[in-house]
């Protein structure tokens, strides 16, 4: 089976001019962001510049025209799926930017582990609210009008990532990203995305530690549908051939 290529989110430089350089390189989805909706994740964001990490700084009342921009940027040279990464305290605001036609999906965030973020509930705070992450992605895959990806963050202590993983299926999202990072190595947990892969039905995306050929591959075989690439690509170059993930010669 093939596996699509996903150019994953990376706070405060995945935006349009760094996807158009980007996406032509074998990629079949792009996402920008991630992206502040609404008061609370803005002041958040607001917070996590001053200690001195890249964030994407737009006011409110713009946001919705920012992510339209980026979108058509892409849009204009590139004829892939572009996604956007957003966070915010009501998926209502979610559901706005599904609305923009240059969107083709919309993923919650629910793997953002900055504090300021997970102070006001959002990122991978979602993930120790089962209730509240079931019915915050519902609301969006029922109102949206784009396709529905909710990102998370693996192996955080005291949750249970294929719970997890199968709340967000039965919410009914299109797709399950997820950073299968392994604390204290080097290298993504495939057994995760394997036990993942095996109890649930939903698009599974794996992301974490994929540099080159042999990792990607890893990643694919554990059972990923898909895999995604973020810290490899920030010199706007992917560091390997895409196009061979799926041959069966190296």
């Amino acid at each position: 089976m093939k596996s699509i290529k996903v150019l994953a989110p990376m706070a405060g430089i995945t935006d349009g001019n760094f996807c158009k350089k980007i996406a032509g390189q074998c990629f079949d989805v792009v996402t920008i962001g991630g992206y502040n909706l609404d008061k609370k994740t803005i002041a958040a964001g607001r917070r996590i510049i001053q200690r001195g990490r890249p964030e994407f700084d737009i006011k409110e009342e713009n946001i919705i025209s920012a992510i339209k921009k980026e979108a058509v940027l892409i849009k204009k040279s590139w004829n892939g799926i572009v996604s956007a990464n957003l966070r915010s305290t009501s998926p209502e605001n979610i559901v706005k930017v599904s609305k923009l036609p240059e969107i083709d999906v919309v993923e919650i965030n629910a793997h953002c582990r900055q504090p300021e973020i997970i102070d006001i509930g959002c990122g991978q705070a979602l993930l120790y609210e089962h209730e509240i992450l079931y019915d915050y992605t519902k609301k969006v895959v029922k109102s949206a009008e784009s396709k529905v990806s909710v990102k998370i963050r693996a192996n955080i202590k005291n949750v249970d990532d294929v719970e997890i993983s199968k709340i967000i299926q039965e919410a009914g999202a299109d797709f399950l990203h997820v950073d299968a990072m392994k604390p204290g190595y080097n290298y993504a947990d495939y057994d995760l995305i394997k036990s993942i892969k095996e109890n649930t039905e939903i698009f599974l995306i794996g992301n974490n530690s994929i540099c080159d050929l042999e990792s990607a591959r890893k990643m694919v075989s554990a059972g990923a549908d898909g895999i995604s690439i973020a810290r490899a690509v920030m010199n706007g170059k992917i560091p390997f051939d895409l196009s061979r993930i799926n041959s069966e010669n190296f």
